[in-house]
């Protein structure tokens, strides 16, 4: 997602090739002869048979391990290879098989729609592509769902924190048009950058100054009559003191506007450490520790995990991850903050997402089954859709059918 309309990471799981076994019958075993058998008389001796000495006169096998005993390290290369193909293939086989049984069986009764859903809606709602009958047929389509958040695309920042008043110039008449028809609803401002983490260009929050710039900017959008800021800021490394120092300096912001701070968040570990292990890796940490992802959900009042992206080739596994996710959210979410995780409502298929396999009705049930296992009665507890623009009917019908009820 740009996130900015989408600045996701992939997430790329290699697996090497296995090598392949040759299983050809062994050849019948050599009986020697009686001690005191008679030997046959001698005669001439016979030509030698190329086909059978391997060549000019030679022996392959005597020649082989001459070889292989003058050239050890080769043996060595191949025994390292195989047990790094086997060190990588096997743990990931493992972790594929927990996830397609974290799939099984039946979620909780009365695991449905707490009303506390979200949607990411494009910029096209506040730049002036968008007319009244289009708020109205939009509201009309949130009828009988759980939607209660709408995060308007009203970005992206600058990198150094500053937003023009140009980047949001139909706001007040959305979010006017919006609370008429849809009285419940509250209008969020999305609001996000690339980081300068991964490389030279993007934003600094170690600067104070563009922290201060980001904090001014949401002052003054709140102004704009907005009901909340959604903040999603990407690649966000885990352990980021900044990212923390700056969600404390917006939630005073937002508590005086009395307005909502929700935020975008990776997903956590899969297993303890794996942001660090991916981080040396592939040069990129993508997921957050369970600890950090508490640091952050205690500073916000809503913090919806961006579940999707997930490079799972199958339903099954797919939906075993997201109910692994729920459950690690859960148990790092305070209950007075609103967690909610994130359905594929676009389509793509390309590295780190298969479009087969990362469906709204695998995620709904995988956050039904995560949500059962962990803390089914948690009333702060939603599903966020992203996102509008690319969303189909039958996305919309799986999303009311699995999760509405």
């Amino acid at each position: 997602m740009d996130r900015t309309e989408r600045v996701h990471v992939e997430r790329p799981d290699a697996e090497g090739p296995v090598a392949a076994t040759d299983e050809s019958p062994a050849a019948a075993p050599h009986e020697p002869a009686p001690a005191d058998a008679q030997e046959p008389p001698q005669g001439p001796p016979a030509p030698e048979d190329e086909s059978c000495t391997g060549g000019a006169g030679g022996n392959e096998k005597a020649d082989g391990e001459a070889e292989a005993a003058s050239h050890p390290w080769r043996r060595r290369i191949k025994r390292t290879v195989l047990a790094l193909i086997l060190a990588l293939l096997l743990p990931t086989l493992a972790a594929e098989t927990a996830l397609r049984v974290n799939y099984t069986g039946d979620p909780a009764a009365g695991t449905y729609t707490r009303n506390k859903d979200a949607i990411w809606l494009g910029h096209a709602w506040i730049d002036g592509r968008k007319t009244d009958a289009d708020v109205t047929a939009l509201a009309d389509r949130f009828q009988g769902t759980g939607i209660r958040d709408v995060y308007v695309h009203a970005g992206p920042l600058e990198h150094n924190g500053t937003l023009p008043k140009s980047a949001y110039p139909k706001a007040s008449w959305l979010i006017t048009t919006l609370h008429r028809r849809a009285p419940r609803l509250r209008v969020q401002a999305w609001l996000g950058d690339v980081l300068a983490t991964e490389s030279p260009t993007g934003m600094r929050l170690e600067r104070p100054a563009t922290r201060a710039a980001v904090v001014a900017s949401t002052r003054r959008i709140l102004a704009t009559g907005f009901d909340g800021v959604h903040f999603d800021l990407e690649p966000l490394h885990s352990g980021d003191r900044n990212y923390l120092a700056l969600l404390d300096s917006l939630h005073s912001v937002t508590r005086a506007h009395h307005a909502l701070l929700s935020v975008a968040a990776h997903q956590i570990d899969p297993l303890p450490g794996f942001h660090s292990f991916w981080g040396t890796v592939a040069g990129h940490p993508k997921w957050w520790s369970q600890r950090f992802f508490g640091q952050v959900a205690r500073r916000v009042d809503q913090i919806a995990v961006m579940s999707y992206d997930t490079m799972q080739p199958l339903q099954s596994l797919y939906g075993g991850y997201v109910a692994q996710q729920t459950s690690l959210a859960l148990e790092a979410t305070p209950k007075s903050t609103d967690l909610l995780m994130g359905l594929p409502f676009y389509h793509e298929n390309r590295f780190g997402h298969w479009n087969h396999a990362e469906t709204v009705p695998a995620a709904v049930r995988g956050a039904r089954l995560g949500l059962s296992r962990t803390d089914a009665s948690r009333a702060n507890f939603g599903v966020a859709l992203y996102v509008d623009f690319a969303a189909t009917e039958a996305d919309w019908r799986a999303y009311r059918e699995g999760w509405v009820g």
